[in-house]
């Protein structure tokens, strides 16, 4: 089960990447230089290219739902991480780029995320102990994630650029993982009780998550890259799942001293490969020499997008 479900959340990763890619163009065309007010919000859930984007990213969502059913958190949630990578690779496709001219930093960062997400998630395949998620776990979970959400929103709308869509993304990611947790935990309740004695927690609270994590995501796709959005995704989110998983459900519980600092390095290589894929990317470069040029040093360009309402400081 557990090899089906890595194979499950991998095809899910593809899903999301494609996804990620189709969503953050149609931003990027459909506000222009008029900021992510609420026209503009309102033109783009018309936009045939961000609902095929909405529809990918169901599809890889549901995906990665069904893995979470059948293996530990802390297994399934870091294989999102490949939706990195991929992302790059899709990237290069739309631009012409083949793979052989990428720099030397883009290809071994590429390597590192990859390779380092798959030895963790080798190891936490092997140790990983498949816990119950309890009423008192989702509702930790829940009060948890809200006063991070929060935060990093607020801070969110009190920045500007590249630190706008870092902390746009993150709160989107520790909303998603927060949705990760509630998912298996519905899908546990559904093999063990009865319908109608479901915990009514999880149905309200995935719905309410993906839609204020989707609104946050729009907002970070309209203050930076693609990559830089992704590369925030693929590491917070499957942290904080995994933290979860090992904090309030006790997952790790049975795993070795040894294994324990074998994952921790891999998370490292993973984490330092994602970092350096979203600084080194050609697209990110080229957002970066406008910038130097005009005295700024945000990534995402135009002044427009510096407030959701794309009005300047």
């Amino acid at each position: 089960m557990t090899a089906l479900a890595v194979l499950l959340a991998a095809l899910g990763a593809i899903g999301q990447a494609a996804g990620a890619r189709m969503q953050h163009g149609a931003v990027h065309d459909t506000i222009g230089d008029q900021g992510f007010g609420l026209r503009s919000q309102a033109r783009l859930v018309r936009n045939s290219r961000w609902l095929l984007g909405l529809l990918s990213l169901g599809g890889g969502t549901l995906l990665h739902a069904v893995a979470l059913g059948l293996a530990p958190l802390s297994v399934v949630q870091p294989v999102g991480v490949l939706a990195l990578p991929i992302t790059v690779l899709l990237s290069l496709r739309s631009s012409g780029t083949r793979v052989r001219d990428l720099d030397a930093q883009v290809f071994f960062s590429v390597a590192a995320a990859t390779s380092g997400v798959a030895a963790f998630v080798f190891l936490a395949a092997g140790s990983a102990k498949a816990t119950a998620v309890s009423q008192d776990a989702q509702m930790t979970a829940t009060q948890l994630v809200a006063g991070a959400v929060l935060v990093l929103g607020v801070l969110a709308a009190l920045t500007r650029s590249k630190v706008r869509c870092v902390l746009f993304a993150a709160a989107c990611a520790v909303a998603y993982a927060y949705v990760s947790l509630l998912v298996r935990a519905v899908s546990q309740q559904l093999r063990t009780i009865e319908l109608l004695d479901i915990n009514p927690l999880p149905l309200l609270g995935i719905p309410v998550a993906v839609v204020l994590g989707g609104w946050l995501l729009q907002h970070a796709y309209a203050s930076g890259p693609p990559e830089l959005v992704v590369a925030c995704l693929t590491v917070i989110d499957p942290l904080v799942a995994v933290g979860l998983g090992i904090g309030l459900l006790g997952e790790a519980d049975e795993v070795g001293t040894w294994t324990a600092v074998g994952e921790i390095g891999c998370a490292v290589v993973a984490c330092l490969g994602v970092f350096a894929l979203a600084r080194y990317h050609p697209e990110t470069k080229e957002r970066r020499v406008p910038a130097t040029v005009a005295g700024s040093s945000g990534l995402s360009g135009p002044s427009s997008t510096d407030r959701p309402d794309g009005s300047s400081p």
